[in-house]
């Protein structure tokens, strides 16, 4: 029965049908034996035990033959013993693949550190220059102001005039995108319909893409809103719209998607600069010609680029990047070479329904008056342009280098209207710690702030407190009068 059960299982079927063969035959001649007493059968039993002896020669024999095969057969201890070694080396194997994981996550979260770390000394190198270089624009627009205006009826030197203006405002829309991306800027967020901003952005972007580019928007119907700048917001969408078309010369499409998303645990694990939790996202896709995988994690840093010498500035995501970690979002990059690139931008969802823009209640563009106004600048060029403008406006003025300076005439009974005071001033005290002792000492004083960029004196969590007014550096004439007369009336 085992035989035919097991026939193709059995290993050596010559040797155990002999041993079957053997008791079979042995077994017969011990039943002849037995029946001895009543049946005579010698014969017949000396027939078996002469066939036994011959079958036992020959087993005999095999089994010799075989021997060196089956001393090395494995025994059930022996099997034991292999599956225990078995078993250890898997889980050796397993634990060796836990730690080059392990090592592994470890290199890649050492990379995003070292690559933050070097994004934010990127960004403090950059946010200085961005102050010291606006305090020199502030000169240099006011002053080219002033001179246009002297030179408007002599063509030659208007035009001459119109150019370093212009040269002005390119260098002004470079430190912002600096200060943008050192995430040193002055934010407004609120809560904003992004859908509604999506299409306006979309609609805008028409013209400027061409008839080449198809623009698609694949708007989620229940997007939420977001607690963002949308001023900002739209800058940063042209940003990656301008990218897009430049990656896509020969035409191509546009895709402006929105969605509700969360971000869970796994995914922070993977991208230590995103926090877990609800957000909005905005994607901008294209169908270009995408960036290099090795490139991929340069392309935030400022005045990197794919495009050909002469062909941007290369600080067009970097401002997107600095904006949107400002806004405490998450910006991310995907892109295959040939194949096009998407950029989302996950940003904070707002608690409340969005909020209306405010009114417009800007000012005529000369506003003047006689009120008396200290200014506190401690860039010596920069205070006396200010000092000037401020009288050209009819105004009384007083001037200092720094708080300190600035408190000593607070002390004084002379009349002061409004504080006109820098946020970064020496002296141990900023700005804003400046207007706070200086309403304790003149209780109404009113304030007004001016900075090339803000730190956390009047800035918090990204956004501009809300009893502030900042005039940010580089400014107009036109922009001061108008911030100064809505301070004094404020």
């Amino acid at each position: 029965m085992f035989l035919w059960r097991r026939w193709h299982d059995i290993m050596f079927r010559g040797v155990f049908i002999s041993i079957t063969s053997y008791g079979v035959v042995g077994g017969i001649g011990r039943l002849l034996s037995l029946a001895t007493p009543w049946i005579d059968v010698g014969a017949a039993t000396d027939v078996f035990d002469a066939v036994l002896a011959l079958m036992s020669v020959a087993l005999i024999a095999a089994l010799l033959k075989m021997l060196p095969q089956i001393l090395v057969l494995p025994t059930r201890i022996t099997l034991q013993k292999a599956y225990a070694q078995l078993e250890e080396e898997i889980r050796q194997r397993r634990a060796a693949e836990a730690m080059v994981q392990r090592f592994q996550e470890i290199e890649a979260n050492e990379a995003q550190v070292r690559q933050a770390q070097k994004m934010e000394a990127i960004g403090q190198l950059t946010g200085g220059v961005a102050h010291d270089f606006n305090n020199i624009l502030t000169v240099i627009t006011g002053t080219i102001e002033i001179l246009a205006d002297a030179v408007k009826d002599k063509p030659q030197l208007a035009g001459i005039a119109n150019m370093i203006s212009a040269a002005a405002d390119r260098g002004a829309d470079l430190t912002r995108h600096l200060l943008a991306f050192s995430r040193r800027q002055p934010l407004q967020p609120r809560a904003t319909d992004i859908n509604a901003l999506v299409v306006e952005a979309g609609r805008l972007l028409r013209p400027t893409l061409g008839e080449q580019i198809e623009i698609e928007s694949m708007l989620a119907y229940d997007s939420a809103p977001a607690l963002i700048d949308p001023s900002q917001l739209s800058t940063a969408i042209l940003n990656l719209a301008l990218n897009a078309r430049d990656a896509m010369p020969e035409g191509g499409k546009l895709t402006l998607e929105t969605k509700n998303v969360t971000l869970d645990d796994d995914y922070a694990q993977l991208n230590r600069d995103a926090k877990p939790g609800s957000y909005v996202m905005i994607a901008v896709s294209d169908t270009g010609q995408g960036i290099p995988a090795a490139l991929l994690h340069k392309v935030f840093e400022p005045f990197f680029t794919t495009k050909d010498v002469g062909k941007g500035s290369g600080l067009g995501l970097s401002m997107v990047y600095g904006f949107v970690k400002q806004s405490n979002g998450h910006v991310k990059i995907y892109s295959e070479e040939g194949h096009g690139t998407t950029v989302k931008l996950y940003l904070p969802r707002a608690a409340g329904a969005p909020e209306l823009p405010a009114a417009d209640t800007s000012r005529p563009a000369v506003a003047r008056g006689d009120e008396t106004i200290l200014i506190v600048e401690d860039d010596a060029l920069v205070r006396d342009y200010v000092v000037a403008q401020v009288r050209r406006l009819g105004y009384r003025t007083l001037a200092a280098s720094n708080a300190a300076e600035g408190l000593v005439l607070i002390d004084n009974p002379e009349r002061i209207d409004l504080l006109f005071t820098d946020v970064i001033i020496p002296g141990g005290m900023n700005g804003r710690q400046l207007a706070i002792e200086a309403a304790k000492r003149r209780p109404g004083l009113k304030v007004l702030y001016t900075s090339g960029y803000t730190e956390n004196a009047i800035v918090h969590h990204g956004r501009l407190d809300a009893d502030v007014l900042l005039l940010a550096k580089p400014y107009v004439s036109a922009d001061l009068a108008r911030m100064i007369r809505t301070a004094l009336e404020a």
